[in-house]
């Protein structure tokens, strides 16, 4: 009896050592396998979200320099855009921020500030098919502070404030997307309406002394494009064309920004921008400081370029 126990005890316990060592080496398998994740069980992110910040400051100095020049200079100017990009189904919804500030102070000319914007626009869309909306949008754009323009280095004079003017928008149309990056909208009719906060600036945007706010009716386009023209160069533009349809239709209204951007490292690059503006209504200029013109601002700058 002896006999047959023992060696049966033996195969038993062969048989356990066994098993227990295919079960740890089946758990050691299946610990390495990666867990593949089912696309149906992924929901589509409806939001993008994202912006950037960018910052560049440039100071001079001059001690007998034959040539002339301020003794001290220094500027600061600032950017930050965000937006907020919402598409499902065939409806999207898209939202931006600019914002712009900049300041100099010269020995010679003191402290101005040399940008000031803040533009806003929300923008709903209903597919018509893969590259046509029907679409309606939304504009707000003005500045924070007081601005002046100076006929010469000595005298200044007083142009701007917060809501003073501010321009909103309201207008349903048409938005075009041939390709990627380019959106064109256009409106038959649009409102616009120019408010003036400060009464001693009316007569300056086209308003009555005294009075607040212009209503305007017309036609409306808007041109949005991003591009990169290299590796490290992206460009950014915006056109925006207005036609009134009360008084001077043919005179049109122009507001257009454009951004060169040279990525020099991870967070430093070089900008350029090139603003221009046409009102026929903002009477400010000429030699009487009484006619409208074409408004540039040119600004180059190298600093800090993040994306957010």
């Amino acid at each position: 009896m002896k006999k047959i126990i023992l060696p049966a005890m033996i195969m038993i316990s062969s048989v356990m050592v066994y098993a227990q060592d295919q079960t740890v080496k089946d758990l050691q398998t299946e610990s390495q396998k990666q867990i593949n994740k089912d696309p149906a069980d992924t929901a589509n992110k409806v939001w993008k979200t994202g912006g950037i910040l960018s910052l560049s400051i440039a100071q001079g100095s001059t001690s007998n320099w034959a040539a002339g020049g301020d003794k001290f200079s220094l500027s600061l100017n600032s950017y930050i855009n965000a937006h907020a990009f919402y598409k499902k189904g065939k409806n999207s919804w898209d939202n931006n921020l600019d914002f712009n500030l900049g300041y100099m102070n010269t020995s010679t000319l003191g402290n101005r500030k040399n940008d000031d914007r803040i533009d806003i626009t929300s923008k709903y869309g209903y597919a018509l098919n893969p590259k046509l909306n029907i679409a309606a949008l939304g504009d707000i754009r003005s500045q924070f502070f007081k601005g002046y323009t100076y006929p010469d280095n000595i005298t200044k004079v007083y142009s701007s404030n917060f809501f003073s003017p501010a321009y909103v928008l309201l207008s349903l149309g048409l938005d075009y997307h041939p390709i990627s990056n380019l959106s064109i909208f256009v409106s038959p009719v649009t409102n616009r309406w120019t408010f003036v906060n400060d009464t001693a600036l009316s007569t300056l945007y086209g308003l009555d002394p005294g009075k607040k706010s212009l209503y305007q009716i017309g036609a409306y386009a808007s041109i949005n494009y991003t591009t990169n023209l290299g590796k490290v160069v992206t460009y950014t533009g915006r056109l925006d064309l207005f036609s009134n349809y009360k008084h001077n239709p043919q005179n049109v209204d122009l507001y257009m920004t454009n951004l060169f951007a040279v990525k020099l490292s991870k967070v430093l690059s070089a900008t350029w921008s090139l603003d221009m503006i046409y009102d026929d209504d903002v009477r400010i200029f000429g030699a009487n400081q009484n006619a409208p013109a074409l408004q540039l601002k040119s600004l180059v700058g190298v600093g800090l370029l993040v994306k957010l």
